[in-house]
């Protein structure tokens, strides 16, 4: 079989259903399905998922099973190694960062091969309790109006509402109204005052390292949309959680080469720069950056867990006739993402250089 190396996972489904599900690209419909992994056989639901993926010829799906568990099924359409969502969760959890955990599948429908998917672990109240780490609220970042600012981005005019860009998974009443203030308190104050109000509201460290991964992985898109913002339980205290690394290490979300000095050192959002104000929060950032130059961020770190993805993958890349990209990029990848961690350590180590 070409999934020789990977799980199966199969689904069931009406064909009907099927056919309402995939000839209406932006539906929300979720159709009753039997999925089977593992020799074991689990009721639930089946729909798209995705933004500007849903008008792709290969989807992504989201799989709600009756136990609670939701499933994130990836076509990784764009990307020619489908690694990169696979790769920077690993490296990110790698850091100290909790990350969705990934694995990659062979996805059957009605007996039907749709060849190689990512499963990517949900970020919900399953996610926090298998960790262990207590939360009063979870919010959705899901567009770029989740910059942290008052300003929409397309328009170039004040927000209609600050909490643009979110969306609430988790919450009580006041959860809207904390973020919303936490936003606007972020933008209207500064100096002694902002310094006390972002140590008692945001986890700093905890974001600084999350900034850092971005930065590091290049993910263009990871800093005013695609993340997750949560309140730990203990303090109160912001925290963020990363989404949806599909444009990195050298490509962006479409799966062009983008170079690997697409992203600044200090990344994009009103938060930092507000942040990067006080010398301390830069002093400590650039400690994060230098440590991570040093570790995680190596060749020598990385190479033999991209050599292993690569090699698990590849008798199924070759039979799954489903990918836009040849088989010829994808046995290319490995040096092509080398490549970039080479250049992008050189780039980022002039920048903490040059940066005052």
């Amino acid at each position: 079989m070409a999934a020789e190396l990977l799980p199966v996972r199969s689904i069931r489904i009406d064909d009907a259903d099927l056919e309402e599900i995939r000839s209406n690209a932006w539906g929300k419909a979720f159709k009753p399905v039997e999925l089977t992994r593992e020799g074991q056989s689990y009721k639930g639901t089946f729909g798209l998922r995705g933004g500007h993926t849903r008008n792709y010829s290969k989807k992504s799906y989201e799989v709600r099973l009756e136990n609670g568990v939701t499933l994130h099924w990836n076509a990784e359409y764009d990307d020619p190694s489908m690694m990169r969502n696979a790769l920077s969760f690993h490296f990110l959890n790698d850091i100290g960062l909790p990350s969705p955990e990934t694995n990659h599948f062979w996805l059957m429908i009605n007996d039907v091969p749709q060849g190689v998917y990512l499963e990517i672990e949900s970020v919900d109240r399953l996610f926090f309790a298998k960790r262990k780490i207590g939360f009063r609220s979870l919010i959705y970042a899901v567009n770029d109006s989740a910059d942290f600012s008052l300003i929409d981005p397309d328009t170039r005019k004040a927000k209609s509402s600050l909490f643009d860009g979110y969306e609430i998974m988790h919450g009580g009443r006041s959860t809207k109204g904390k973020l919303v203030s936490f936003i606007r308190n972020l933008n209207r104050m500064s100096g002694k005052s902002l310094g006390a109000f972002t140590v008692r509201r945001l986890d700093i460290p905890q974001y600084l390292l999350w900034l850092a991964g971005a930065v590091l992985t290049g993910n263009y898109d990871g800093f005013d949309q695609n993340y997750a913002i949560y309140e730990f339980q203990k303090t109160g205290k912001y925290r963020i959680i990363p989404w949806d690394y599909e444009g990195t290490w050298g490509r962006n979300c479409y799966g062009k080469p983008c170079g690997s000095d697409l992203v600044r050192l200090q990344g994009y959002n009103k938060l930092t720069s507000k942040l990067f104000a006080f010398p301390s929060c830069r002093r400590r950032y650039k400690a994060i950056l230098k440590r991570l130059l040093q570790s995680a961020f190596t060749v020598d770190r990385l190479e033999p867990v991209i050599r292993s993805m690569h090699e698990r993958l590849s008798p199924a890349i070759r039979n799954d006739y489903t990918r836009k990209a040849s088989f010829d990029t994808f046995l290319s990848e490995p040096e092509f993402i080398q490549d970039y961690i080479l250049e992008r350590r050189q780039i980022l180590k002039q920048a903490l250089r040059d940066w005052n």
